[in-house]
């Protein structure tokens, strides 16, 4: 047993079982490949064996871990959802804010969890009326528009990878001071054009060695843990 092996068995998280990369056919072994095909086991590279072996065990643990993320989220609307109950029927209080954000503070001051609740928005037909409006701009102060405009511009109506419009960069075109009364037209249009197509709730946890310290998120997201 490799040390590393070692150390995931005595990890107290169990892996999710993922099924085996082989097939057993009429007493022989097989393993299908990325096409379909099978072909005799003792015929794959061990490397290609080994490479299967080591993603199915990362596997194993991710779908574990992703299954535990899930449970605490659930458990965390739970319990504040709970505690708002117990406040509102023993004190007649409330805890909360804007769009329901809330913020639950330790005692000490030393950790907190917030609740934000974020909009989730898309854009009406009215921003092509803005993009028209916005292109006779650019077209008529030709080389007098700032190259960082022409920029902004540029990609903010352009789509991104997945084909949606790129929000940040139509947020950006908003705060641009400009008093032609074409672009102000089109800044409008945009504001139009904003729909509130739903709403998702986060949770971030947030801990601090002192209360003259900054707050420092505990990372649950795998990417920047």
């Amino acid at each position: 047993m490799t040390e590393q092996h070692a150390h995931k068995t005595s990890s107290t998280r169990q892996p999710v079982p993922v099924p085996s990369g082989e097939e057993h056919i009429n007493g022989a072994s097989y393993m299908r490949n990325a096409s379909g095909d099978l072909r005799p086991t003792e015929l794959v590279k061990p490397q290609d064996k080994l490479q299967d072996q080591t993603v199915r065990e990362i596997i194993g643990y991710a779908l574990a871990l992703s299954a535990e993320v899930s449970r605490f989220k659930e458990h965390t609307f739970e319990d504040i959802s709970a505690f708002e109950a117990i406040l509102a029927g023993q004190y007649n209080a409330t805890v909360g804010g804007k769009k329901g954000n809330k913020t639950l503070m330790s005692y000490d001051g030393l950790f907190k969890v917030q609740v934000q609740v974020a909009d989730l928005i898309d854009f009406g037909p009215e921003l092509q009326v803005a993009k028209s409006l916005v292109d006779e701009c650019l077209i008529e102060w030709a080389a007098d528009a700032r190259p960082e405009i022409r920029d902004i511009v540029t990609r903010a109506f352009n789509t991104d990878k997945a084909g949606k419009i790129n929000r940040a960069e139509i947020f950006m075109l908003l705060r641009l001071e400009i008093e032609d009364e074409r672009w102000q037209r089109a800044m409008q249009a945009i504001k139009d054009a904003i729909r509130v197509v739903g709403s998702k709730t986060y949770v971030r946890c947030y801990q601090r060695p002192a209360l003259d310290a900054g707050w420092e998120a505990i990372q649950i997201d795998l990417a920047k843990a």
